[in-house]
């Protein structure tokens, strides 16, 4: 796949990349580009089929239904309709459908009208197998598509994709570390928050803050004492703004202490953490806070909301405990 080539000849190549939202605005979804797309089950249902085991001793795979497998083969299908589409990757989930495009050359239609042309056809294979008997169609309407045109963004969301079991069966097994709590009152604040919540009760918080000023003398120092307090039983708390503050948490949470990391960005009704935030949530390592509502923006952070953040942060490592 020439994955390097359809970089470089991306239209915007050397300018300011549009925002990304759902269905970027100005985008040309007859062109060449590469797709991170899903499709749910209408009402969320259970159709595909089943993921047994806990994703940790027992594997998690997933068993396909025969609409489950119906659905599989039409994605396969679709660059035998479309010859510019190939399938990079799919994964079926028991109520919902992910799927990685790259549209090598001009599509004749507007992707959606691809999808929409699939989800036909995946809906006379939902009625023939008599599913349909109260909810006439098996889809949610739309989908939701990502465009993966960042370095490195391809080989991280196949690998999301493919990993997509694994977290199903881990989010299964531990419901409440995965679960969005709202109005959540630490001190005078109110957070939402997702994760391990009675790490606000360790004996010892610590906040990271640094000046985008600090030396690397200084950062190294910092972060000797950071990792010393974390090694006796301390929990760093931060919004990890500053690249300094980035590599002090991420040293920290490398060497498997806990760590509640502030967010500007609310959590979406069906979030849950990616990369390896995922698993440390899964091991209680780790806790999120978001004191702001959720946003589909994708903005630079503001100087204030840096500042309410290590505020935040420094007002929970100092309020008495209980």
């Amino acid at each position: 796949m020439d994955w390097e080539q359809y970089r470089a000849k991306k239209p915007w190549a050397g300018e300011a990349k549009p925002s990304m939202k759902r269905r970027r605005v100005g985008h040309d979804y007859h062109g060449r580009c590469i797709y991170m797309l899903t499709l749910t089950v209408k009402q969320r249902r259970p159709l595909f089929g089943h993921i047994p085991g806990n994703g940790d001793e027992e594997p998690a795979v997933m068993h396909l239904t025969p609409l489950g497998q119906a659905v599989s083969d039409a994605v396969q299908g679709l660059p035998g309709y479309y010859p510019a589409i190939e399938i990079l990757a799919c994964q079926l989930m028991p109520d919902h459908l992910h799927v990685v495009i790259f549209v090598h050359n001009r599509l004749p239609v507007h992707l959606g009208q691809v999808i929409s042309g699939f989800k036909a056809g995946c809906n006379r294979a939902y009625r023939n197998l008599g599913l349909n008997t109260s909810i006439p169609t098996l889809w949610e309407e739309g989908f939701n598509d990502t465009i993966l045109d960042g370095d490195g963004q391809l080989q991280r969301m196949i690998d999301y994709v493919s990993d997509n079991p694994r977290r199903y069966a881990i989010k299964r097994a531990h419901p409440d570390l995965f679960r969005v709590r709202r109005h959540v009152t630490v001190g005078e604040h109110t957070f939402a928050a997702m994760g391990n919540i009675f790490l606000l009760d360790a004996p010892q918080l610590i906040q990271v803050q640094c000046s985008r000023k600090i030396t690397p003398g200084q950062l190294a120092a910092q972060r000797d004492h950071c990792l010393q307090q974390a090694r006796n039983g301390a929990v760093a708390v931060s919004p990890a703004i500053s690249p300094g503050e980035k590599d002090i948490m991420r040293a920290i949470f490398d060497a498997g202490f806990p760590a509640i990391i502030l967010r500007e960005n609310g959590f979406a009704p069906l979030a849950k953490p990616g990369g390896q935030r995922f698993n440390a949530c899964a091991e209680g390592r780790l806790l999120l806070l978001a004191p702001w509502q959720h946003h589909n923006r994708r903005i630079a952070i503001r100087r204030h909301q840096c500042l309410s953040l290590n505020q935040m942060a420094q007002a929970i490592c100092n309020r008495p405990h209980p």
